[in-house]
């Protein structure tokens, strides 16, 4: 199902610049029985991107009330939400006039299996590099090719995530999630300064690490930071929370700070759902 700036299409223009050059963002939602959960922190992100890009953001009220008429009457689904700039001529100039594209797509969940959450998942570190851009750092643009090209690097369906560096060496991220390091009682992840995607999960996870008192530290990370962890588990929001039960050759216990998080985060999602 999709709705191109609010109709009922399957054709977009091919002088959009979303598909000439990437030129736009876009964000990815759980729908629980016809909520689109978190949606007022995925506009907010959304706006974000937007502003940084100079695209002029959707009305915030006819994007939410758009996601809701695609959504309703799905018990569990995937949403998809994509703003580009707009079509516009050859070149890379923007056009004088930004009439930006508006897309919503919905999907089927995604059926992973439910001992990547009890058990914990096998992940990798990736060979390919992220680059450095602080202009674009944190927004969920649309150029996503690192990560396409680190997701290729396997295939095997044991291995369930990524760990990306940047060129530094500095450990980021997931291919398709934020990662977070436990060292005696204090949280840690990495800085999202010069590249990465700042995650409405992430987020919300340091919202209530702060709430309840769990020391949280942003800050830069290596390789053997990940490997001396206590604990170590990745986040986005359609998978949630899913621990690290080994990276590489090294294995990792489900620890108490994984527990109370995951408790913490599920009453905070239940409670966002109840509202909406």
């Amino acid at each position: 199902m999709y709705l191109l700036n609010g109709e009922s299409e399957h054709c977009i223009a091919i002088s959009d610049r979303g598909f000439q050059y990437g030129d736009g963002l876009f964000e990815t939602i759980e729908v629980i029985n016809g909520t689109p959960v978190f949606l007022n922190q995925h506009l907010q992100r959304l706006d974000k991107g937007c502003k940084k890009l100079l695209i002029p953001t959707p009305d915030i009220d006819l994007l939410r009330n758009e996601a809701n008429q695609l959504v309703k009457g799905s018990a569990k689904a995937v949403l998809k939400l994509m703003v580009t700039r707009g079509s516009g001529g050859r070149g890379y100039r923007q056009p004088d006039s930004i009439q930006a594209t508006r897309l919503f797509s919905l999907h089927p969940f995604p059926d992973y299996p439910e001992n990547l959450l009890t058990r914990g998942i096998n992940a990798r570190f990736c060979k390919t590099r992220l680059g450095l851009n602080p202009a674009l750092a944190g927004i969920k643009h649309m150029n996503r090719l690192e990560q396409v090209i680190a997701r290729s690097e396997w295939t095997s369906s044991d291995i369930h995530e990524g760990i990306m560096l940047d060129i530094n060496g500095n450990v980021i991220e997931g291919t398709m999630s934020n990662i977070f390091l436990v060292k005696g009682h204090c949280l840690y992840t990495p800085l999202i300064e010069q590249c990465g995607v700042e995650g409405v999960l992430r987020n919300i996870i340091i919202f209530l690490a702060k709430q309840n008192n769990i020391a949280i530290v942003e800050k830069m990370l290596n390789t053997a930071d990940v490997f001396s962890a206590d604990e170590l588990f990745v986040s986005n929001s359609i998978i949630g929370l899913w621990p690290i039960q080994k990276i590489e050759q090294q294995s990792f216990k489900m620890g108490p700070m994984f527990n109370k998080l995951q408790h913490l985060f599920t009453d905070y999602k239940q409670e966002a759902i109840n509202v909406h």
